[in-house]
């Protein structure tokens, strides 16, 4: 067997990261929102450009949003959060309880 460097049109090939620094921060910031106390982030997405993540989606609870920002603040590498979660009040139709 002949062993032949890897190479692209006469250039080296060249390895990227599996996973970048920003998905890396972004699951950092999921887990994080994932097992706080008084955040449901389970309606949230989270996306990091240059240390900056930007949280979207909604929640039941209004307190829940400044929670939300709190937790992902407290994540190294995180620099600013900007939040754009809003809340929706809980109903019948989205899942909320069944009146009685």
């Amino acid at each position: 067997m002949v062993f032949k460097h890897q190479h692209f049109h006469e250039t080296p090939a060249e390895v990227e990261a599996e996973f970048p620094p920003r998905a890396a921060l972004e699951s950092a910031v999921s887990d994080a929102l994932a097992s706080a106390g008084g955040v449901d982030a389970s309606d949230v997405t989270v996306t990091v450009k240059d240390g900056e993540v930007t949280l979207m989606g909604t929640v039941q609870v209004p307190e829940e949003i400044g929670r939300a920002e709190e937790v992902a603040l407290g994540v190294p590498g995180v620099t600013a959060v900007r939040n754009e979660i809003h809340h929706i009040a809980p109903s019948f139709f989205n899942g909320g309880p069944r009146p009685l």
